[in-house]
């Protein structure tokens, strides 16, 4: 399904090892630059699991010919139509 389905988790690592990195430095220039690439990583690893968040409960791509037909006559493609109240 996911060409990469470790990535998130790389990312997620790589960031914490950032902080630690960040965290453990003793000038302030290390200090700056770890900060800054632990907070792109935050960044980067909240992206990749809303991503994979969103592609699991995406619809599927493309639709039947019968959903095709079911569109072009002004119906509900998945069978869902709602009963008039």
């Amino acid at each position: 399904m996911h060409s990469r389905p470790t990535m998130r988790w790389l990312l997620l690592v790589l960031t914490v090892f950032a902080f630690v990195l960040c965290f453990t430095r003793h000038s302030g220039g290390a200090w700056g630059f770890w900060m800054l690439v632990g907070l792109i990583g935050t960044f980067a690893t909240t992206l990749a699991f809303v991503q994979v968040r969103i592609a699991g409960n995406a619809r599927a791509d493309s639709l039947s010919e019968y959903d095709l037909k079911r569109l072009r006559e002004g119906k509900d493609p998945l069978n869902q139509d709602r009963t008039a109240r």
